[in-house]
């Protein structure tokens, strides 16, 4: 079959195709058409977007979650993420699935694979195989698979003093301002009055401290709260949990995958696609949120303040309003027309 566009890491895969011959578990693998060339092997992703993609083009050969698929494989390949603490939890996943076999790492050299390969020194002696593409191609063979290690264990709780009381926070690794409240969501969480009533959606909801904190101070409204990654979604479960509230947690690529009739969205949107600054789901967010709102519904953000959000959000929303700002970021608030 034709290649089609093949994402460069999947190229320097191919490079060496024989050594993926066999039953080979592909963490964190582009939506690109590497398992149409990989008859034996079998994904595994924890972003939504990527995930709807593979299933749709190769169906029932890719696995969502926090967690690796049951079974053991021959070798196991880890396309670098962006978060060291993720990259350490995925390593020891995958090293636990391929007892004496081999595991792999690949990624781009301006996303840091060399130093992501001193990580992959603690399960045994690592060489490079390749470079090309801008990328490179590490291993390592595993001899005695170490046990599958415990996400839980992992996870940074912290508790943030709110005015209607401490909220307590849980954290996974890989999960955007891991283990810490980041500015723009700090800025956000003193301008949640106001909102209307009615099903309210946390678009980018992390860790669930917007969302938590929203369900506490609006316990009569439907609450859903979204993300594209795996990782995010199941932080604010646990967020949730630990706090005694309960909300529907969803796995979804942007706005499209949101209910629609919101009273309103609230949003500390994303800027990154895996290791890259992308601000594509948040300009759909602005494109689409009428689509989602009731009439008079509101589309509450935060966002950094060299943005020029305002004029995107007024051309397909309503007037925009600056309720805040502090620290580079501006809090914006829109109602639908």
């Amino acid at each position: 079959m034709s290649r089609g566009a093949m994402d460069p890491c999947s190229e320097v895969l191919l490079r060496q195709a024989e050594r993926f011959s066999g039953r080979v578990l592909l963490a964190g693998l582009p939506a690109d058409g590497l398992l149409g060339e990989l008859p034996h092997a079998q994904g595994w992703s924890w972003h939504a977007g990527e995930q709807s993609q593979l299933q749709t083009r190769f169906p029932g050969r890719t696995h969502f979650g926090v967690e690796p698929p049951a079974g053991t494989f021959d070798a196991a390949v880890l396309f670098l993420p962006k978060s060291r603490e993720l990259t350490d939890y995925l390593f020891a996943a995958l090293a636990s699935r391929v007892p004496h076999g081999q595991l792999y790492l690949v990624g781009e050299k301006r996303a840091g694979v060399e130093r992501a390969s001193k990580q992959l020194a603690a399960f045994g002696k690592t060489g490079k195989l390749d470079s090309a593409r801008h990328c490179q191609l590490w291993h390592c063979p595993i001899d005695v698979a170490p046990a599958t290690p415990d996400l839980l264990a992992l996870a940074q709780r912290y508790e943030l003093p709110l005015s209607d009381g401490p909220l307590q926070v849980v954290s996974l690794p890989g999960v955007f301002a891991h283990g810490r409240l980041d500015r723009g969501s700090a800025l956000l969480l003193e301008h949640l009055d106001g909102l209307p009533s009615g099903h309210l959606l946390d678009f980018g909801c992390g860790a669930g401290v917007l969302g938590a904190s929203l369900k506490r101070r609006y316990p009569d409204s439907r609450l859903t709260l979204l993300d594209v990654d795996a990782f995010a979604v199941a932080s604010s479960r646990l967020t949730l949990a630990a706090n005694g509230l309960e909300a529907e947690v969803c796995a979804g690529d942007g706005i499209d995958a949101a209910p629609s009739a919101l009273a309103a969205i609230v949003s500390n949107p994303p800027f990154h696609q895996g290791v890259h600054t992308s601000y594509q789901a948040t300009e759909q967010l602005l494109r689409e949120a009428a689509r989602h709102l009731d009439g008079g519904g509101e589309l509450r953000l935060v966002a950094n303040s060299f943005l020029k959000y305002p004029p995107l959000i007024e051309e397909h929303l309503g007037a925009c309003r600056t309720l805040a700002e502090a620290d580079g970021f501006r809090i914006y608030s829109a109602k639908r027309r």
